[in-house]
């Protein structure tokens, strides 16, 4: 026999039955005394497999008449709808949450287990925000579980990107005593002159790209490190010195972007690490933890790509970022920039 509801609200609340059918056996709902009360999602999903039936006043709603009601009252519940058939079908115990789902692992359940992960719900379709993104990664860290972002797009397939932070730090160390050289800014790079110099930034330290046996190039964010570190002094074409305030709004002008790029270059080499550019993977920086020879490079290991404080990530670039990082074995990470830098990283997870 079916089982029976009534939609009150927007939950579906059933008698004592319930409870002992459906969430001591499979664990839908969430018990209330006597009584069951299940969310929306979990409603929908019960009357599409023949499990209960749901009335609201005198009227029985067939599962079209509940599902349009439900979206009426519940913003993108064919989203949450759509990811929630799917991880019960993937054999996941499933219920709702703060972010949208919490998800037990295999083998547990509500009452046995914790919760492994938490989800969360869009659309390919809806920007999302750097701020709502670290709200909800917040949330999540704050119970110690992890953060799962479930985009479905316009066909209805739903990709798995984990989200969470991370700290970074490499074996890269550097201990200047003094000034070493004046180097020229040229246009959108700049050049260190002397053969000792070069040789000693780029074989020893890893900065620039020799140009030919004894001159380097350096990009601006490089050269900015190295002038506000009091390593390098740098001046323009006429001798003129530029300080860092002075050279950063130069570097401003070639580059929109650069003091926010700079902020994340800044932050990598000061924990040990090697940015070079990540220009042929779309991203500001590919980044090394460890170089014994700047001869013979090894892979990188992390892409990174430096945004704003304020940042709204148009979902399909996010998706061919994460896809484009998974690809060359590397781990995709977003240097989050406002009063300090928090590193983000984004992957693919099959669930």
């Amino acid at each position: 026999m079916t089982l029976s509801g009534k939609l009150i609200d927007d939950k579906v609340v059933m008698d004592r039955q319930a409870v002992e059918e459906l969430y001591a056996t499979s664990f839908y709902g969430r018990p209330k005394g006597d009584t069951l009360e299940l969310s929306l999602t979990e409603s929908a999903y019960l009357i599409y497999t023949g499990k209960i039936s749901v009335v609201s006043g005198e009227e029985e709603l067939d599962f079209k008449r509940f599902f349009l009601r439900a979206s009426s009252i519940v913003k993108n519940f064919e989203l949450l709808y759509i990811v929630y058939k799917d991880m019960r079908e993937r054999g996941y115990y499933i219920q709702p949450s703060v972010t949208g789902f919490r998800v037990y692992p295999r083998g547990g359940h509500p009452g046995k287990t914790p919760a492994e992960f938490f989800v969360f719900v869009t659309s390919e379709r809806i920007p999302l925000s750097l701020s709502d993104l670290r709200a909800n990664i917040n949330t999540v860290e704050n119970l110690k579980k992890r953060l799962i972002l479930a985009i479905v797009d316009e066909e209805s397939d739903i990709t798995y990107y984990e989200v969470r932070r991370t700290t970074l730090s490499g074996s890269c160390e550097l201990k200047p005593e003094r000034s070493l050289s004046v180097a020229s800014l040229l246009e959108d790079r700049v050049m260190v002159w002397e053969p000792e110099i070069s040789h000693l930034l780029h074989s020893e330290w890893f900065f620039g790209r020799p140009m030919d046996e004894g001159h380097l190039q350096l990009s601006l964010v490089e050269s900015c490190y190295l002038l506000n570190k009091g390593i390098l002094g740098i001046e323009q074409r006429d001798r003129e010195a530029l300080d860092p305030a002075r050279f950063s709004a130069l570097a401003s002008s070639i580059e929109p972007d650069f003091l926010i790029k700079y902020r994340a270059y800044e932050k990598l080499r000061d924990s040990g690490l090697v940015p070079k550019t990540g220009f042929k993977f779309g991203t500001h920086f590919r980044v090394y933890k460890n170089i014994s020879n700047i001869s013979s490079l090894q892979h990188s290991d992390y892409l990174i790509h430096a945004v704003a404080h304020d940042h709204v990530f148009l979902l399909q670039q996010f998706s061919r970022a994460a896809r484009l990082a998974n690809s060359v074995r590397k781990e995709m990470i977003y240097a989050a920039v406002n009063g300090g830098v928090e590193f983000i990283v984004i992957g693919r997870v099959r669930l």
